[in-house]
């Protein structure tokens, strides 16, 4: 059937808004009708090609809406589910049966390759194929097809199911590196590097978790303000600076010690390595920011690592188990401890573009598209 949906042309390109077709949901599959989907970074360093999907492209990962179809074989959910889409794995390699998904063995091919694992695509444009299946839904659209696996049935009473969709990337990201992924104890600290979705969600559950210092790291004034409001107790203006020095610095003027943990979200050389010059002894930091170039590095003194018993770990999703994470995320939500609606905009469809602007020039914290 005809639907609307934003493609991706060509690198750094604007998105334009054209109907295109979808197909019928095959065995295992479900269509969801979008009733919001998040703007993620990860969107456009897709579109940019930081990740190599094909182009044209239909891109979106963080799709919330009703289940409109099912396959012949769906059990999980019911045509009129709400629902919450989240990413594609395969249910059956290691890390999947250790509750992993996110790190599943074929997170790669069944999210990045814009296309389903017999390299089939959902969507069409007249006769020219369309890359699609974007993290198993490819949601910057009217409607979306995923596998049964990766959409998450939610209570959406009381709730506006258009604002849910961020919950199943960016927010569970930084909600789960620090509630999951570090696990972050009572009475301990952490430095959150960069305000945007993942940052706030962090620092959110850093207050969860019981945290008692909570330092967060961003250049835009009201980011930082919206942190104090989350319940950081403090927050650093990197720009005040010159050198990723001054930041370790300004946190060591808070704890002499260094920080028991550190979340880098931004993805940046310099800041990794403030990260890492702020930590304390044995002391854990996490990385979930894409870098700007796939071949970005930083230098470890191997020494100080090892005398200090730093640890350093990569974080896919916030180890999230999409089944159990995101009706945990909602819980919180509804005892107003992580009241993520009050980092939303909402834009329409129409006006992605726009929307990319503002997220990224900080006019709002995070752009969510209403089809």
């Amino acid at each position: 059937m005809d639907i609307m949906a934003a493609i991706a042309r060509e690198a750094h390109g604007d998105f334009s808004v054209e109907t295109v077709q979808i197909e019928t949901p095959r065995p295992n599959e479900v269509r969801v009708r979008i009733a919001g989907v998040g703007l993620c970074h990860t969107d456009l360093v897709a579109r940019d090609q930081f990740i190599p999907i094909p182009l044209p492209a239909v891109l979106g990962h963080e799709g919330a809406g009703i289940v409109e179809a099912i396959g012949s074989a769906v059990t999980k959910v019911q045509v009129g589910d709400a629902v919450v889409i989240g990413f594609s794995s395969c249910g059956h390699c290691a890390r999947c049966d250790e509750h992993l998904p996110s790190y599943c063995r074929d997170f790669p091919m069944l999210n990045y390759t814009g296309a389903r694992p017999d390299g089939s695509s959902g969507l069409s444009l007249g006769e020219q194929r369309l890359s699609a299946s974007f993290f198993g839904q490819s949601s910057f659209a009217s409607h979306a097809l995923a596998h049964e696996r990766n959409v998450v049935r939610v209570d959406a009473q009381g709730i506006a199911l258009e604002t849910l969709g961020p919950l199943a990337c960016g927010l569970q990201t930084g909600a789960g590196a620090v509630m999951r992924s570090m696990a972050c104890p009572p009475g301990s600290s952490i430095a959150i590097f960069g305000g945007g979705p993942v940052g706030l969600a962090a620092v959110m559950a850093a207050v969860i978790r019981a945290c008692a210092t909570i330092i967060l790291v961003e250049p835009i004034a009201s980011r930082r303000a919206m942190a104090l409001e989350l319940g950081a107790t403090h927050v650093i203006d990197p720009a005040s600076g010159p050198a990723s020095e001054d930041i370790s610095a300004a946190i060591r003027a808070i704890l002499p010690d260094g920080v028991d943990f550190a979340l880098e979200t931004s993805g940046r050389e310099t800041v990794v390595e403030a990260a890492l010059a702020s930590l304390a002894s044995h002391a854990m930091l996490g990385l979930v920011g894409v870098p700007p170039r796939p071949e970005s590095s930083i230098a470890i003194n191997l020494a100080s690592v090892i005398t200090y018993g730093h640890r350093i770990i990569g974080i896919v999703e916030g180890d999230s188990d999409l089944d159990s994470f995101i009706p945990e995320l909602l819980a919180l939500h509804r005892a107003g401890r992580f009241p993520f609606d009050r980092l939303i905009a909402t834009f329409p469809l129409a006006e992605i573009n726009a929307a990319v602007v503002a997220q990224h020039e900080g006019g709002c914290i995070k752009a969510v598209l209403l089809p």
